[in-house]
């Protein structure tokens, strides 16, 4: 069995959705061909069953007790063959499915992690969910499903040989009479992968407006639109079971012909055959036999229409995937390796050392950020700063963007992301330990964790934890208060210790004495390495060893906090009003 998940799950081909399924069959073709192989002995012995059996009551008949003991020893053979591959193939068949459900989710969650925010923007969360759950599973239960129909297939070939040379008229109706039956089923495929993406459209937009719909839970307390929402959800519920009873109605009827047409096909074999037996031409044990290959012959021919069905619903699930890998990221790294590109010193310090470091210039808003000061951007409009932290941290395309003189544009995306942090405004917090919360990568020690939730004030929450680092966060944080999540974010980012940490609205959740004291504490914790704030706190901004004001989204003007106040009406007044708001 293989290690889940995979290391690396490959590089998927998107050229369509059966380009895609044949690159996940690739990835596990060992495992195919291993569950193939019982599949068929397994279904090979069932098929052999009727067989044998008929030839041991053409023995008894005769009256030759030996050769009636030999096919029961035959038939007892085939009765443990069959047991034990069956368990065999069942295990191979459930790890094809979770090695291809799990190469999907794992091509489907890199690729959402590794595009960031143009996921969310261009496809709702509740699908970007239901593709990496549901859309994984069906996939897998399409794996799930080769190694019965590859064993239907040989051993309807198998009893088509046997009927054939036990009786001509026979082995013709089964060689036409089943691929009749599977083309009689094939016309609902169709129609049934139509209200298969109906009704997974539905549920996808139901799932997303429920998540929409719990992430904004306050806000419609707040404004009273609980009802319009409710509303809202119950219809899309009823669209969702519309959709749900058009497909049951579909797949109810395909499932009755997979009944009514094997036993239609049954009743005739058996007249033929009786037919026979009265003629003459055949032996007693073959009717028999013949009896028993028209019941066998049943799940074949249901294998084949659920692999029909299993393979449609697993092109549709595939579409839905490469929907979601067709979405590009918003920046791309078309950069040359490191070595490749012009060498820029990393200049990351510890507290206390002289500052050192790269000097940052935003040429789209004119900020230029020296290197190891302690710089805080304010600007009347909030989204304007916003936009430059984006830029700084080159989190959108565009903008000309340069580090000690070299455009951000030319230098690797991960070289970036390890020198130039940018805090998120609306941080999210996992289920798990604290500790994972704060240090995911297990690179800091006890001293070092606390350190940073200290000068993110966030002693208390460690006191109200009963196992402190070790104690466990709900999902998204729900135990804790959006204060507290916002200062354990905080600390979180303060320990990636970048060259350059630009933190957007950090203290925009706490209160004043608070954030005083995380204002206090930040200029020690980054002395001597490149800070920038995006704040309008005056608590803060007191701390800032310089200010940029920004109108219009362009530098106004420069300077320390108590001189801006005095010498710039705007920006007093944009900060007077935060005090008040405080």
């Amino acid at each position: 069995m293989r290690t889940l998940p995979y290391a690396d799950p490959g590089i998927p081909d998107t050229r369509s959705p059966q380009r895609f399924l044949v690159w996940v069959a690739r990835g596990q073709k060992a495992a195919i061909a291993l569950a193939t192989v019982y599949g068929v002995i397994w279904m090979v012995a069932q098929a052999l069953m009727p067989w044998a059996i008929g030839r041991g009551i053409d023995g008894m008949a005769e009256g030759e007790s030996g050769t009636a003991y030999q096919w029961a020893a035959v038939i007892a053979g085939l009765g443990i063959t069959q047991a034990g591959v069956g368990v065999l193939r069942h295990r191979a068949a459930v790890a094809n499915w979770l090695y291809s459900a799990f190469r999907t989710i794992q091509v489907v969650n890199r690729h959402a992690a590794s595009t960031g925010p143009s996921v969310s923007s261009s496809m709702p969360t509740g699908e970007v969910v239901a593709t990496s759950s549901s859309d994984a599973h069906h996939i897998g239960h399409a794996f799930e499903v080769i190694s019965r129909f590859a064993g239907a297939i040989i051993s309807y070939l198998v009893v088509s040989f046997i009927v054939l040379t036990t009786s001509v008229p026979l082995g013709l109706m089964v060689l036409i009479g089943v691929p009749v039956l599977v083309g009689a089923v094939t016309p609902i495929i169709r129609p049934l992968q139509r209200r298969q993406r109906e009704q997974r459209d539905a549920l996808g937009r139901l799932t997303a407006l429920g998540a929409d719909t719990v992430a904004g839970l306050r806000v419609l307390r707040g404004v009273g639109g609980e009802r319009v929402f409710l509303g809202r959800y119950a219809e899309r519920s009823d669209t969702v079971r519309l959709a749900g009873n058009r497909l049951a109605t579909t797949h109810s009827f395909l499932d009755a012909l997979l009944v009514l047409l094997p036993g239609i096909f049954l009743v005739l074999l058996t007249w033929v055959g009786a037919r026979l037996v009265l003629n003459g031409t055949i032996q007693p044990g073959a009717l028999v036999a013949m009896y028993g290959f028209a019941f066998f012959l049943v799940i074949p021919v249901r294998t084949a229409g659920e692999m029909a069905f299993v393979a449609s619903r697993a092109v549709v699930a595939g579409r839905r995937v490469l929907r979601l890998l067709a979405i590009e990221r918003d920046v791309k790294d078309d950069a040359a390796p490191t070595g490749e590109t012009p060498a820029v010193t990393t200049g990351a310090t510890e507290p206390g050392r002289p500052a050192s470091g790269s000097t940052l210039v935003d040429a789209a808003s004119g900020l230029v950020v020296e290197p190891g000061v302690l710089t805080m951007l304010v600007a009347d409009d909030p989204s304007a700063t916003a936009s430059v932290a984006d830029r700084l941290g080159r989190l959108v395309s565009g903008g000309d963007v340069r580090l000690d003189g070299t455009p951000l544009d030319e230098l690797p995306l991960t070289e970036v992301r390890r020198r130039i942090v940018v805090s998120d405004p609306e941080p999210t917090l996992f289920t798990g330990t604290l500790r994972a919360n704060l240090d995911p990568r297990g690179r800091y020690g006890d001293d070092e964790l606390r350190a940073a939730i200290e000068v993110a004030s966030g002693q208390d929450i460690l006191e109200t934890l009963r196992d402190g680092l070790d104690s466990v966060v709900e999902e998204r944080g729900r135990s804790l208060s959006g204060g507290q999540r916002q200062r354990i974010a905080l600390a979180r980012v303060l320990l990636t210790n970048p060259e350059i940490l630009v933190l957007v609205e950090p203290t925009s959740a706490v209160d004043a004495h608070t954030e005083a004291a995380i204002a206090q504490r930040l200029v020690e914790y980054r002395a001597g390495r490149t800070t920038v704030v995006v704040t309008a706190s005056p608590l803060l901004l007191a701390r800032a060893e310089t200010v940029v004001w920004f109108a219009d989204g362009q530098v106004s003007a420069i300077g320390r906090h108590d001189h801006l106040l005095t010498t710039n009406t705007d920006y007093r007044r944009t900060v007077i009003r935060e005090e008040q708001l405080v």
